[in-house]
């Protein structure tokens, strides 16, 4: 609505300001019989066209305001055109050249008038015009700053969202891959030990399904995993989930426990002086055993695993190695965002971390959490 009331009450303001008829009237080419106010109409039409073209074209108006102010007296239309220019140019060269040109036609001295009692001209019909010109156009170019900054940090705002909803959908992933390959791992295990160690075809046939079974669960929980980043947001949780306590070192044994119930032989070994650390490094050390207990599940087998918690005087060192693994049991399906999403929560706490084969086969898995 404004940009439209600006765009019509320019033309007309051109047009009053043509339209006012002043003591002198066009003399030239035989215009002197033409009543002043049909004058007064055609000049306020004339203005009033070529102001519908500023600021695109500024010169046209200006043109108009130099010939009525010299043929017949400085007046309102100069004040429109002093208006416009201030709003229009950017340069301070060029409405410093305006300002000058204008204010000396303001006070060309008319045959009825002095040049002193013409002073009062510039003023009146530039300056003021000018000033206002400029306060508006400094205010125009706030808005649009305080506008154009509004709309960067809306997109910002809204990057930031899609940033956190990316990393909140790849840490429900990485949760998950945690919780449920771990757990799902273990079944497939002990199924498959179950089929060995059978006594009857019945049971062995039975082992067989929920092993296999197992197997397509870990496939589908990868495709599942997948899809997973293209989940919009997480649904709340309730309060069971709010409430239930995360793993810490207290809850190791328990977890090396499960992993020996199936045939791994799991070795544990404590260096330095046990104390307490905070309760995000115990639970990213639980995560990182987790994690690398997984893997020799999918792709070690039966392999022997050593398990080191290290206290250190200002960190917290655990490693996870397995040797070359004995048997030739089948690598089971990954998803391919363990390794990947335990860097990431090690890191965000200023650890480091890594993970690689050795020379003689195995495979280590390291994290050093400061404490």
């Amino acid at each position: 609505m404004r940009d439209r009331l600006v765009t019509v009450a320019l033309p007309a303001a051109a047009f009053c300001a043509g339209f006012v008829p002043d003591a002198r009237p066009y003399t030239f080419f035989g215009l002197a019989s033409v009543p002043v106010y049909i004058q007064g109409a055609a000049i306020g039409l004339l203005a009033a066209a070529v102001a519908w073209t500023a600021p695109r074209r500024l010169w046209p108006l200006l043109l108009v305001a130099a010939v009525d102010s010299v043929a017949r007296s400085p007046g309102f239309l100069l004040s429109v055109a002093s208006y416009v220019a201030a709003t229009t140019y950017r340069r301070p060269l060029h409405l410093t050249v305006f300002a000058v040109v204008a204010s000396l036609l303001a006070v060309v001295p008319q045959p009825e008038a002095e040049f002193l009692s013409s002073l009062g001209g510039a003023p009146l019909f530039v300056w003021f015009p000018l000033v206002i010109g400029l306060w508006v156009g400094a205010r125009r170019q706030v808005v649009t700053g305080l506008r154009e900054r509004a709309e960067r940090l809306e997109r910002e705002r809204a990057a930031l969202d899609g940033r956190a909803r990316a990393q909140e959908r790849a840490r429900i992933a990485r949760d998950m891959h945690d919780v449920v390959a771990h757990r799902v791992s273990l079944m497939v295990l002990r199924a498959g030990a179950l089929e060995i160690n059978a006594v009857d075809e019945k049971t062995a046939a039975e082992a067989e399904l929920i092993r296999v079974t197992g197997k397509e669960a870990l496939e589908q929980l990868r495709a599942v995993l997948g899809i997973l980043t293209e989940v919009p947001r997480r649904p709340p949780m309730t309060g069971d989930e709010v409430l239930e306590p995360q793993p810490t070192l207290a809850d190791l044994d328990w977890l090396l426990n499960q992993s020996r119930s199936v045939g791994i032989p799991v070795e544990r070994r404590d260096e330095g002086t046990a104390r307490e650390v905070p309760v995000m490094v115990q639970h990213t050390a639980y995560r990182t055993v987790q994690e690398a207990l997984t893997n020799i599940h999918k792709h070690a087998g039966m392999a022997a695993t050593q398990v080191v918690v290290h206290y250190l005087p200002s960190a917290l060192e655990v490693t996870i190695k397995n040797s070359v693994p004995s048997d030739d049991t089948p690598a089971m399906p990954g998803s391919g965002l363990g390794l990947i999403g335990l860097r990431e929560r090690i890191e965000l706490l200023g650890g480091g971390f890594a993970a690689g084969r050795e020379a003689d086969g195995g495979f280590l898995v390291s994290a050093r959490l400061p404490t």
